[in-house]
């Protein structure tokens, strides 16, 4: 059997490649590397010999995960990619390539993926394939492929150089039947220490997991659905997502709280209320978080906070009906305040998410998202200019009308590893869109009725405080900036 590296590349300390927006985030936010831990579920139930090396959570130099990777002596090496990184992604899968001459390099992820021919030919003497969109199943595929088991040109999804030329094999179609997939988080046990990550609106120490793939939502500028999984929305089973939440309980004692990661957990709130059922029949006691869309019902939510949820996490987006509806959002103000209000009802906290930046978006249409923000019950809240992404709609938008000001991938980030705006609009320039930010969140968060709450909570509540004070400590120098 061949050995099989799963990559995060070296690159910035603490960044988050398994995020939406790849970034080394204000709160100290440092995601799990999801989709390679999928992947290497997969791989390991077939028998591989893996090692996962996730050099940004570990902090490595480039030398020392070398080191690493010498040390392991793998056949292949399957690299992450994002827009961000991909400059220093490609440099190091040159590096490896240099140092282990007979290896084969994969590139997964986001930006591989959509950008393929901006990849190969060019850079094929160092990156022999990419594998597009889910890759769970094509890795097998492609290591039967290397073994000669199968010709390479039958497998699906996968694209690389052949004489020179660039060629390409039909998509492979999305898994149907995520039940099948192992547990994320038997991957984390094998592989990864959970002490490593650490998100801001969840208590420490966590896992994530996904409990969906796909989604039949049509927000014009969200990556995961256009460029990796598709519009088809498929969902694990009540069942199965219960079953890894007792795993989880059993193998890691030490977890105060579970994040289930994906924007559509509750799409099927039949499901979810099967899932809560399990959970409280069953006496399982264990906090957990969820990503939603302010269609979450009332009815839905009280089962969910009976079963252990403490917050949702939902994107409002905008304040302004019009920039909603160029967005494409699907949604209406009057949607996210009886959402709000059902929430406040129902005791759940509230992460919301909001965007500037949109088609549509004016120094008025920010100014009614900033109000419209401090009208809401919410325990947290971020502010982000829109970052556009190959393969979006959002990408052509701002192509066909010239609003990328970047000449480089390397622009979307700032010197020190933040989000980065690189969309300048007639209507709002870049350094606009970043200065409403900085000033909402301060308008936001620095209001006395807000930190009397956050007092509050931080006095009655340990994990509160603990989860509070770990994520101000970096978040502050962001906050209180003049």
């Amino acid at each position: 059997m061949k050995k099989v590296l799963l990559l995060n590349p070296p690159f910035l300390d603490k960044y988050s490649k398994s995020s939406r927006s790849p970034a080394v985030t204000k709160s100290g936010t440092i995601y799990f590397p999801l989709w390679l831990s999928y992947a290497a579920g997969v791989l390991d139930k077939a028998g591989y010999e893996l090692k996962i090396i996730d050099a940004p959570a570990k902090c490595l130099t480039k030398e020392a995960c070398l080191e690493q990777i010498r040390e392991f002596g793998p056949d292949l090496v399957v690299v992450d990619t994002s827009t961000p990184s991909i400059n220093s992604d490609l440099a190091y899968t040159k590096t490896i390539k240099e140092a282990l001459p007979d290896v084969k390099t994969i590139l997964v992820g986001t930006h591989a993926t959509a950008c393929v021919k901006e990849i190969l030919p060019k850079e094929s003497a160092y990156v022999d394939l990419i594998a597009r969109h889910e890759y769970d199943y094509t890795l097998p595929e492609v290591l039967r492929a290397l073994d000669g088991e199968m010709a390479l040109e039958d497998v699906k999804g996968i694209s690389y150089c052949a004489d020179g030329e660039l060629k390409e094999t039909p998509d492979r179609p999305y898994i149907e039947n995520l039940d099948e997939l192992p547990f994320v988080s038997e991957v984390y046990k094998k592989y990864l220490d959970i002490r490593d990550y650490f998100y801001a609106h969840v208590s420490y120490p966590t896992v994530s997991i996904f409990s969906s793939r796909g989604c039949p939502s049509r927000c014009f500028y969200c990556m995961y659905s256009q460029v990796m999984f598709g519009k088809a929305y498929r969902k694990r089973s009540a069942k199965n997502l219960f079953d890894e939440i007792l795993y989880i309980k059993k193998e890691f004692p030490e977890v105060k709280e579970i994040l289930i990661d994906d924007d559509n957990f509750a799409v099927d709130q039949e499901n979810v209320k099967e899932f809560c059922r399990l959970m409280v029949e069953n006496k399982v006691k264990l906090k957990w978080v969820v990503q939603c869309r302010v269609t979450l019902q009332y009815e839905t939510m009280v089962m969910m906070k009976k079963a252990g949820c403490r917050l949702v996490v939902v994107g409002y987006e905008s304040g302004n009906q019009t920039v909603l509806d160029g967005m494409h959002k699907g949604i209406t103000l009057e949607m996210s305040r009886k959402f709000n209000a059902a929430a406040k009802k129902a005791h759940m906290r509230v992460h919301g998410c909001f965007m500037v930046g949109n088609p549509g978006e004016t120094k008025e249409t920010m100014a009614d998202t900033l109000r419209f923000a401090k009208s809401l019950r919410m325990d947290t809240v971020q502010f982000f200019p829109l970052i556009v992404y190959p393969g979006t709609e959002a990408w052509a938008w701002a192509q066909e009308n010239n609003y990328i000001v970047a000449k480089s991938y390397d622009e979307w980030l700032t010197s020190d590893g933040m989000h980065n705006c690189v969309l300048s609009t007639p209507e709002v320039s870049n350094s606009e869109l970043v200065e409403f930010c900085n000033y909402a969140r301060k308008k936001f968060y620095l209001r006395p009725k807000y930190m009397f709450m956050k007092l509050g909570e931080c006095l009655t509540s340990k994990d509160d405080f603990v989860r509070t004070f770990k994520s101000f400590k970096t978040f502050r120098k962001y906050l209180l900036k003049k």
